[in-house]
């Protein structure tokens, strides 16, 4: 008999599209040849279940539906919400207190991860490279003059969580660094100021089941933007080129890096890690994605091709595991 895997996508914050683009995705990869696949989408209260065209209520007391009278339970679930509640470890808590599998980091990486600035001073406690940062939270008061001197311009402003570069903006002037900042709280109650740093953008995924390790080759971003902001990434105004042009040296310890932060913070399924490879062959962090985007010209995507792998295998893969 057929697993039943829910496809879970929506969220509450900006990156609701990007979330159903991604999940449009993973259901042309995986196929319904193996699994009953179902799309639900988790938009505030609104917790639905695509069935045959229509949207039935999910019973969240167990994360289960009725159809034709009868209960249907999910085997499964691959998280693919790119934000709160699925980025951040709340929806993982859920399915371990009903004890639903999932594709994704369990509770604590989630949390951990989506937050920026923890998660790369976290990081840095291992003596991972990060760039210089400052946190603030809304009504803090800003000493633009402290900021420059400490991060120096230009510099970017960003949510300290969330993700697909809402918020996003590079800052060149002192002038520019409160409206940036002012941007970036429309998205959170938290806003992070960082260092630029220049080099070469890359990104590089990895995913482990209790049998193997498999890290993806590297892929190097070449934004025609300023930065890789959501133009870049969702507009295609950008070169992504996979593998990276990297030195043979650079490429393998930015590979053993992937996987030693893999166990780090002990994720689950496929994440991705976003580094700037600066003067010297310097890898620095970025952020950790614990739910990377799975749309057909998404990052993951093109780097399981190019290791030569199926991706309906990969997927099956991490669902089996």
């Amino acid at each position: 008999m057929k697993k039943n895997v829910a496809i879970v996508a929506g969220g509450d914050q900006s990156e609701v599209e990007v979330s159903l683009r991604s999940a449009a995705g993973l259901y042309s990869f995986i196929g319904n040849e193996r699994y009953n696949l179902y799309l639900v989408t988790i938009i505030g209260k609104e917790w639905k279940v695509d069935c045959d065209g229509q949207k039935i209520d999910i019973d969240k007391n167990d994360f289960t539906f009725m159809k034709d009278g009868k209960k249907v339970k999910f085997d499964y679930a691959y998280i693919t919400i790119h934000g709160i509640p699925g980025e951040d470890g709340r929806l993982q808590g859920y399915f371990d207190l009903i004890g639903m599998p999932y594709s994704c980091c369990g509770v604590l990486a989630a949390a951990l991860t989506y937050n920026k600035f923890f998660c790369n001073h976290y990081m840095k406690s291992f003596g991972v490279n990060i760039a210089e940062s400052v946190m603030l939270r809304k009504g803090d008061e800003v000493n633009v003059d402290e900021m420059v001197k400490k991060l120096g311009l230009p510099c970017f402003v960003k949510p300290n969580i969330g993700g697909s570069s809402f918020g996003v903006t590079k800052v060149k002037s002192a002038d520019q660094l409160l409206p940036a900042i002012e941007k970036a709280f429309k998205e959170g109650d938290q806003v992070i100021a960082e260092s630029f740093m220049k080099g070469t953008e890359i990104t590089c995924g990895v995913y482990k089941t209790s049998k193997s390790a498999t890290v993806f080759p590297i892929t190097e971003v070449v934004s025609a933007n300023e930065f890789f902001d959501y133009d870049a990434k969702y507009k295609g105004q950008v070169q992504e080129i996979t593998p990276a042009r990297l030195s043979e040296e650079v490429t393998a310890n930015v590979k053993e890096l992937t996987s030693r932060i893999y166990d780090i913070i002990g994720a689950k399924g496929i994440i991705r890690i976003d580094y700037i490879i600066t003067e010297g062959g310097k890898i620095n962090l970025l952020e950790i994605n614990t739910t990377p985007g799975m749309t057909v010209t998404s990052f993951i995507p093109q780097q399981v091709k190019a290791a030569g792998l199926e991706i309906r295998k990969v997927l099956e893969d991490i669902i089996e595991n």
